[in-house]
């Protein structure tokens, strides 16, 4: 059996109790955190909050030489770990298919998403938003400017009155010249607006640390937030379609939007 557990989105605590037993009752455990990581909770925290050893696997690990976990799973209960849900942003469908391959059961364990944290921090419905895109890092597309995919994606979405969930880019063991396992970099919101607003001036919503404790929620004009700092990762940026009148007050009261910033409710 391989089974996908899904860790939440902060720490160790964040786990559903059902991915706990889950951990607990593997042979062995494997994780990546190269699409995500718990801000929260360091590696040596996870294992010894489930009383474990985790093999964490960088993504040639994962993506080019999965054997080692097929293998585990082939021979007994393995739990392969990522941060938020395995099968939503950070999808592993080719890792589940390969077991599948080999007539290893799976079983999914979902965990809490940041889309879903999105909606439920900023007041924004979560039926009303469009395609979710992702804003590299320039090197990482090879270039100065926002990629056009972005932008068309932001403009489709806002021609229909759609709001867009941006994903802010991750680069973990990959930076400017290449593979570096030491290359660890978190884009954050404000770099992000600042990017954006070059493109499109809009509303904005910057949320930092969903999941934790103290989570920071802002909404103002790309351009102001870019001149803000958001504390330490991960990030996520929104911008925003049509408001209903309810989304309108909720940016206003919980993300502290300026009405100067704030379109009519439709």
């Amino acid at each position: 059996m391989l089974t996908f557990v899904g860790l939440g989105l902060y720490d160790e605590r964040s786990i559903t109790v059902e991915g706990r037993e889950a951990v607990a009752d593997a042979d062995r455990v494997f994780a990546e955190f190269y699409t995500s990581k718990l801000v929260g909770a360091t590696v040596d925290e996870l294992e010894a909050h489930h009383h474990t050893t985790i093999e964490v696997r960088d993504r040639p690990g994962v993506e080019e030489d999965p054997e080692p976990i097929l293998n585990a799973a082939a021979d007994g209960d393995a739990v392969f770990l990522t941060a938020g849900d395995t099968m939503i942003s950070t999808t592993h469908v080719d890792l589940r298919l390969r077991a599948a391959e080999r007539g290893i059961d799976t079983r999914v364990i979902h965990g809490t998403t940041a889309e879903a944290a999105a909606a439920s921090l900023t007041g924004l419905q979560n039926y009303r938003f469009g395609k979710a895109t992702t804003l590299p890092f320039a090197y990482a597309h090879g270039g100065d400017g926002v990629p056009g995919s972005v932008v068309d994606t932001v403009t489709d979405n806002r021609d229909r009155g759609l709001h867009t969930l941006v994903y802010l880019d991750i680069k973990v063991g990959i930076g400017p010249k290449g593979r570096d396992p030491d290359h660890e970099e978190y884009m954050t919101a404000d770099h992000a607006a600042g990017r954006l607003a070059d493109e499109l001036d809009a509303l904005g919503v910057a949320v930092a640390r969903a999941g934790s404790p103290n989570p920071v929620v802002a909404a103002d004009r790309l351009s102001a937030l870019a001149g803000r700092a958001f504390g330490e990762p991960l990030h996520l940026l929104i911008l925003p379609g049509d408001l209903h009148v309810i989304e309108r007050d909720a940016l206003a009261e919980l993300a502290g939007a300026p009405t100067s910033a704030l379109p009519d409710p439709v």
